[in-house]
């Protein structure tokens, strides 16, 4: 008997009136000591699948088939049963660990939480446990993190506390949704080798992710979905080296490719820096008196000319965003910026609000960046407001037809304009974010890790889209990712940052090729290996 046996399981959902079906019939197991991969697209039934194993899909959800941890029934289940199997059994590691973390809470009382709830710990029994699960994942001195916030910790530090609490009272099913998809390289690849090693406890884990690369590395059998139906499932090196679905092939070909367009030889200039420099002051005391800095951006000199992709590297926290938000005036910095030819510390506030039109960045997350109570059309004509149109009064379209042509750039339809983010795939709402920067005609468009949260296949969509405004436009990208796949397809010249430092920094491919530091080579075979 396998630990986990889910058996012609189908999820629909109650929505204004009508069912919408979004599992239908999905069949699998998990056995002790296994990792099982649920891989496919966004809206493929991934997660509600994964949810529905101890009734987490809420009231609206109706739940057919068959739920089975350990022989008990999950489907129906009472709630004292299920009470005791969640988080104690079968415990969940999500994507973003930080909507999962209380911010008001310290990481001792967050854990403290589970381990009275569910094995009757308290003070310092618990505490020792706390700080023998935190040192198990890889937190360095434990004691002294104990009454730190979530806000305190980095990326991979949050994630790192999501799996102790996951592991705290030894669970017999490990159920990971996108562990690492807001990961940088070398992180990721630090939580797949602790992920690895919980298969030495005899435990089953269920891993979520639209990266096959990982699903490779990780995972024993994959189950590939597609619109809610497994369409291929078996052992991982047979489904690699053998597809048999079109779909399957599809994702597994699904990946940035090609180079992009050179540039020009007589392009101008559009940013440049020369020793450019971010630090944050530490304060302590009544009187708030400096006593050191944190040096977030050290000596940064780039150059980004019309038409071209500066790739920016490194892992969380060595100063990536802070060097673009820096050139875009949206911190305080030391230094040399020129944009355009111009001093840009020469701007007067109204000059510079201006010349916004010319600087505009796109995020990373494109719903939390997306206003959930303004349509498309309002999200994206929201600058027009403010700068007007760039083309001048002597253009005499409507703000809709500005809309409507920036959507068509965008490859989005303009029966669309009306809907609200929430009606919009995630490719969709990055498109929006695009076209939201690209209707006020920009000469630099900081490109904040656009991809990281797409699917592989949406994820070559929007490289390819970027590409085409780029040759058409003239455009200078500042291009910030942790997935090197994408940076070498978008970039022409690429900066290695650590630390606040830039490492190094020259030609793409030459950078690629032959890396003269030894920092860029591991982040270059923690790409190619996320799975160590």
């Amino acid at each position: 008997m396998s630990l986990l046996e889910v058996e012609n399981l189908t999820i629909g959902f109650r929505q204004d009136g009508q069912r919408v079906q979004a599992v239908h019939g999905v069949s699998f197991t998990v056995d002790r000591g296994e990792t099982v991969a649920l891989v496919g697209e966004s809206g493929s039934g991934k997660s509600v699948t994964a949810l529905s194993t101890v009734s987490l899909l809420g009231d609206s959800a109706e739940v057919g088939g068959s739920v089975r941890y350990d022989g008990q029934e999950m489907i129906g289940a009472s709630g004292r049963l299920l009470r005791k199997v969640r988080g104690n059994d079968i415990s969940f590691i999500f994507q973003e660990p930080m909507t999962s973390l209380n911010p008001l809470h310290t990481l001792e009382r967050q854990l403290a939480e589970s381990l009275e709830l569910h094995q009757g710990l308290k003070g310092g029994a618990a505490r020792a446990r706390i700080i023998e699960l935190l040192t198990e994942v890889g937190i360095r001195d434990p004691e002294s993190r104990l009454d730190a916030y979530p806000h305190q910790l980095s990326g991979g530090q949050r994630q790192r506390v999501m799996i102790a609490m996951a592991l705290a009272n030894g669970p017999d099913i490990l159920i990971a949704d996108e562990p690492t998809t807001a990961l940088d390289v070398t992180i990721q690849a630090q939580i797949l080798d602790l992920l690895a090693e919980l298969k030495s406890r005899d435990m089953g884990m269920l891993f979520i992710t639209h990266d096959l690369t990982i699903v490779r590395r990780i995972a024993d059998r994959v189950c590939v979905m597609k619109d809610g139906v497994i369409v291929e499932a078996g052992p991982t090196a047979e489904v690699f080296g053998n597809p048999q679905h079109a779909y399957t092939r599809k994702l597994l070909n699904a990946q940035a490719v090609g180079r992009p367009d050179p540039v020009p030889q007589d392009a101008p200039v559009i940013v440049e820096t020369d020793d450019l420099r971010v630090w944050f002051p530490i304060q302590k005391g009544f009187l708030k008196k400096t006593v050191g800095h944190v040096k977030a951006v050290n000596a940064a000199s780039v150059t980004v000319r019309a038409g071209e992709t500066l790739g920016i590297v490194g892992e969380s926290g060595s100063g990536k965003t802070t060097l673009a938000l820096a050139i875009m005036r949206l911190i305080r910095s030391e230094g040399r910026i020129t944009f355009d030819g111009e001093d840009v510390r020469s701007w007067s506030t109204r000059e510079l609000r201006r010349r916004r039109t010319d600087m505009q960045i796109v995020f990373q997350d494109p719903f939390g960046s997306l206003s959930p109570r303004m349509t498309c059309a309002e999200i994206i004509s929201e600058g027009l407001g403010v700068h007007g149109n760039p083309a001048g009064p002597g253009d005499k379209r409507s703000v809709r037809d500005l809309v409507g042509d920036v959507m068509d750039e965008v490859e989005l339809p303009r029966a669309v304009m009306d809907r609200y983010p929430h009606e919009f795939s995630g490719g969709q709402r990055q498109r929006i974010a695009i076209a939201r920067a690209m209707i006020l005609r920009p000469k630099l468009l900081v490109l904040d890790e656009p991809t990281s949260a797409l699917d592989m296949t949406v994820q070559v969509q929007i490289v390819d889209l970027l590409r085409r405004l780029q040759v058409k436009y003239g455009l200078a990208y500042l291009f910030i990712s942790h997935d090197l796949t994408v940076v070498r397809a978008m970039s022409h010249k690429i900066v290695v940052m650590k630390q606040g430092d830039v490492i190094e920094a020259g030609n793409a491919e030459d950078l690629f090729e032959r890396p003269r530091t030894d920092y860029a080579r591991s982040l270059l075979r923690a790409a190619r290996n996320p799975a160590g």
